[in-house]
């Protein structure tokens, strides 16, 4: 498959954001009714500082997406990532050095009937190529001995385990919480304007 990938500025990404969001209910499975609340969320993330945001897009259409923003003390995320982890033990020197320095990698998706073709890989890595920061952290939903494209995506990317059967108030799914040192293992060489891409692993973050 040959696709395109485009980088996003903060404005561009809030003007597409009802057709972002419409990816991630058709790759995520989720009912239409989540589209207001999640489209209000995302619209406020792209004001985070270091916001990133990458497409996917053949001539036709947006395939994926992919964004993230510096981690930081404001957010809902970052708080749950801290209660959790000082839930589970006394935070070392390295656990206040990860909570610290890293970006999280906030939304990554694909539709359906794009996935499995390179789209998801190519964006993760252009997405965290030159951010100011130490680490990528993401969260993924639990699946069985990680049979699925997403844990397969970020092992390949160097992702390590933070926490995992994490629960979020409000979710019943567990979730598993990684993290990878910058840069990525095995960053491929990307011309972010057309770049075709064999089979790999797309995934969505969460």
């Amino acid at each position: 498959m040959t696709f395109t990938i485009r980088r996003l500025r903060s404005t561009e990404f809030a003007l597409y954001v009802p057709v972002l969001v419409n990816i991630y209910v058709e790759a995520m499975s989720y009912p239409d009714s989540v589209m207001p609340y999640r489209i209000d969320a995302w619209r406020r993330d792209c004001i985070q500082p270091g916001f990133t945001a990458v497409i996917a897009e053949d001539e036709d259409a947006i395939l994926g997406l992919a964004y993230g923003f510096l981690g930081n003390s404001s957010t809902w995320w970052d708080r749950q990532l801290r209660m959790g982890l000082q839930s589970q033990r006394d935070l070392t020197d390295d656990d206040w050095d990860l909570v610290r320095h890293y970006f999280e990698v906030a939304e990554i998706h694909v539709l359906p009937a794009a996935q499995g073709q390179g789209l998801g890989r190519t964006m993760l890595h252009e997405l965290i190529r030159d951010v100011s920061a130490r680490y990528a952290l993401l969260s993924t939903p639990e699946v069985p001995h990680e049979d699925n494209r997403a844990f397969g995506l970020y092992r390949a990317a160097g992702f390590y385990d933070v926490m995992r059967n994490f629960h979020y108030p409000g979710d019943d799914r567990p979730f598993a919480i990684l993290a990878a040192r910058l840069p990525l293992e095995g960053t491929p060489e990307i011309n972010p304007e057309t770049n075709t891409d064999g089979p790999e692993p797309d995934a969505p973050a969460r």
